[in-house]
């Protein structure tokens, strides 16, 4: 069994990682990753939301009705979101500020819907919690890895920690910080 649960978590780091092999949540992707510490909090965030409703969801995958799932799993999803940016607001201010708008549209990312639709719904709740957080990590590792190309880029820094000195010798790649100038990247 635990070489079963083992395989769900580690699938969703390498085999099935949300934004390099499924190219989905692109929409946070793109607009969060300015910096390195933009992408653990808006990846531990959702790595939170996908874990705990994908457990919720499990549990009650046998008493939904197949007309309301959809409206179902965006509740359970919501009740989620709310807490986590609750949780943010009051322990980490700044960085709820920072990712703004994007904490609430955690709601319809469609990494969580469609862990939810395609395997909280049909597995056991161990399976799914592994998924959860296997998709979680990754999607985690993969925003921190783009939002720390972009920073060092952008202000020549990793973790609000100067790598170049107070010049940045990118110059002009500091537009690379900028939320709509990665797609150039």
């Amino acid at each position: 069994m635990v070489g079963k649960l083992g395989k769900t978590f580690t699938n969703g780091i390498l085999n099935e990682n949300p934004s390099f092999k499924l190219v989905l949540g692109t929409c946070p992707t793109l607009a969060v990753t300015t910096s390195a510490i933009n992408g653990v909090g808006m990846g531990v965030s959702t790595l939170v939301v996908l874990t705990c409703s994908n457990i919720v969801i499990s549990m009650l995958r046998k008493f939904i009705p197949d007309k309301v799932r959809i409206p179902a799993f965006i509740t359970v999803i919501a009740a989620f979101v709310t807490i986590v940016q609750m949780l943010l607001k009051a322990f980490v201010p700044a960085l709820d500020k920072s990712l703004g708008i994007y904490i609430p549209l955690i709601v319809v990312n469609c990494i969580i819907l469609a862990r939810a639709e395609a395997f909280a719904s049909k597995y056991p709740i161990g399976q799914s919690a592994m998924d959860g957080l296997g998709m979680g990590v990754g999607f985690t590792i993969a925003l921190t890895l783009i939002g720390a190309f972009r920073e060092i880029l952008g202000n020549g820094s990793i973790f609000n920690l100067q790598l170049f000195g107070e010049n940045n010798v990118f110059g002009s790649a500091a537009m690379s910080s900028v939320p709509p100038m990665l797609m150039m990247i």
